[in-house]
């Protein structure tokens, strides 16, 4: 959507912080819907909150295509976010389903593939379709992708969370000792047995994202670490098209063949981290057998140092009108630099909080949605060319030190104190 903001705004007039709201408003719900989407994962499994949210999604996104009015176009953003706010918690909670710690980079590498090409194909289509037909085309099209992959879905994805899978298999023992009149099954003797009575609650479940929130130190501190890496990504893919059309005069439709440039950073960020995680973690198995989820972080350590890298080069590249060349240079490396600290971040969320991995993804995605939807409102007053703003230079060098000084601390708190601030929370494995 983002290559179109200024044509949607002209047909719906819309100032420009209110198109910027229509991109991000998408954001603010998959801020509060992860926190109602994972629990009902814990307890139901993934797939029927999988379909079911596929499905509002689809609906809420034709909508989207047919608004005539700037309320209906937000409103609708906002409802479909709220469908497709399941997959930021979803995700996370299949991969730890079904691939084994020492796999965990690879699992993320290969996973995350399909959403960040489309990070580079969405915006580049969009500006074509713009161009050439019209924006409402946009959600028609992502629409009629969106139906398939339901239809898809329907058949090939079976539920993988394993309390939910023993539940089911024990009520069809129950039945079948039940029809033949014997004296029953025994429980399976596993810590994924039938949950409890209070396990069930659906109370229970459902503030269960908000008290990890509130209560867990490592959760409070991760969510901190993404939601400034998660701003920072949706600050620069809202401007980034507009740099290019205002600044060095391209066409909608060329401008968005940079996001190319962050999408080959985010693509190899996630395949030299995932990677690297999974060579330290086989080499520490080897040695002491245990590795602990904290030996994730040490990937972190080159992500914290080329993001800013990337920004600085990014920032004063535009300021100065090198060639473009040289800012999606430095796009790519910023990428390259986050995507490395975000596979770090999810698969030490992942090993950390095996049975909660969505709840604890549901608490960290609201901190990342809220800043994704902030960040971007700020940006016209930060780059533009009114007073007080600061330009891509000194905007994204200040940029740059909040990367460093948000990262710098987490990494060093999770190292040294993450496994007993995990075991004092008590939500731990």
């Amino acid at each position: 959507m983002a290559p179109a903001l200024s044509t949607i705004a002209s047909d719906l007039n819309m100032n420009k912080t209110e198109a910027v709201m229509a991109l991000s408003v998408y954001l603010l719900a998959t801020a509060f819907g992860p926190l109602l989407i994972a629990p009902l994962s814990e307890i139901y499994g993934r797939r029927p909150v999988l379909h079911t949210t596929n499905i509002w999604f689809l609906v809420w996104n034709l909508v989207c295509g047919f608004a005539n009015n700037k309320g209906v176009l937000i409103a609708s953003r906002l409802l479909a976010g709220l469908g497709a706010s399941a997959i930021y918690v979803l995700a996370n909670g299949v991969l730890g389903d079904v691939w084994r710690p020492e796999q965990r980079g690879i699992s993320l590498g290969i996973y995350s593939l399909v959403p960040l090409l489309g990070a580079a194909v969405g915006p580049i289509v969009g500006g074509f379709i713009t161009e050439y037909t019209s924006w409402r085309w946009m959600f028609w099209s992502t629409s009629a992708l969106q139906a398939v992959m339901i239809v898809v879905s329907l058949f090939i994805f079976d539920e993988t969370y394993a309390p939910v899978r023993q539940r089911k298999r024990q009520r069809k023992l129950d039945k079948q000792s039940q029809s033949s009149n014997d004296e029953g099954h025994p429980e399976p003797a596993t810590t994924l047995s039938a949950p409890s009575e209070a396990q069930l609650s659906l109370l229970h479940n459902l503030t269960r994202p908000l008290r990890m929130l509130l209560s867990e130190p490592i959760i409070q501190i991760q969510a901190c670490l993404s939601a400034s890496n998660y701003g920072i990504l949706y600050l620069v893919l809202s401007t980034f098209s507009d740099l290019y059309t205002s600044q060095y005069h391209e066409r909608i439709s060329i401008s968005g063949l940079h996001y190319l440039a962050m999408t080959a950073g985010e693509i190899a960020g996630a395949q030299i981290g995932g990677r690297a995680m999974d060579i330290l973690y086989r080499r520490r198995k080897a040695r002491d057998q245990t590795p602990s989820p904290e030996q994730r972080i040490l990937v972190m350590i080159p992500g914290a140092v080329l993001g800013p890298i990337g920004m600085l080069i990014y920032g004063w590249a535009a300021e100065s009108h090198t060639h473009w060349a040289v800012v999606d240079l430095g796009a790519c490396i910023l990428n390259i630099g986050m995507t490395i600290s975000g596979v770090a971040i999810t698969a030490y969320m992942i090993d950390a909080y095996p049975l909660h991995v969505g709840s604890a993804s549901a608490a960290s995605q609201f901190l990342k949605s809220m800043t994704a939807f902030g960040f971007p409102l700020f940006a016209p007053s930060m780059y533009g060319d009114g007073d007080g703003a600061l330009g891509h230079g000194w905007g994204n060098t200040l940029l740059g030190i909040l990367m460093v000084c948000v990262a710098g601390p987490a990494a060093v708190l999770i190292w040294r104190f993450g496994r007993g601030m995990r075991e004092r929370g008590g939500w731990s494995a």
